[in-house]
């Protein structure tokens, strides 16, 4: 196996025991799946999906009592910044995937263009350029 020295963060996102389809990632962002682990009703344990070479991984509440999806609560901690070339056409196809828009996109006085979307399982994502 390379060793990678290079540093990078790569976002664990829970989601609810029992999810199948993660379609949403690829179909709103184009996303890959390079890993995945089902458990044994084939549900989704834990999976590794890269944007563009930015790796992020789903894994479903276990026993840990400090792990939540955003769904039991109806609230998030974390808000997953995504930058790419065209925010709203990014936008737009989280939309038809099935996001919901919770702030339109938009150019900010401090050089950025940005719109919020939630995902299927409640996760928040800034869409976002410099410009």
């Amino acid at each position: 196996m390379k060793e990678n020295n290079t540093t990078f963060f790569a976002p664990q996102l829970f989601i609810n025991n029992g999810v199948t389809d993660i379609s949403f990632y690829a179909n709103a962002f184009g996303a890959t799946e390079n890993l995945r682990f089902n458990n044994d009703d084939g549900s989704l344990h834990v999976a590794e999906l890269s944007i563009n070479g930015c790796i992020f991984h789903l894994h479903e509440v276990t026993a840990n009592p400090y792990h939540f999806s955003p769904q039991k609560y109806n609230g998030i901690t974390t808000l997953i910044g995504l930058f790419v070339p065209d925010v709203d056409a990014v936008m737009n196809n989280a939309i038809k995937a099935g996001a919901i828009e919770i702030d339109p996109a938009k150019d900010y006085e401090y050089g950025y263009r940005q719109g919020i979307i939630k995902d299927p399982f409640g996760h928040h994502w800034m869409i976002q350029k410099k410009i």
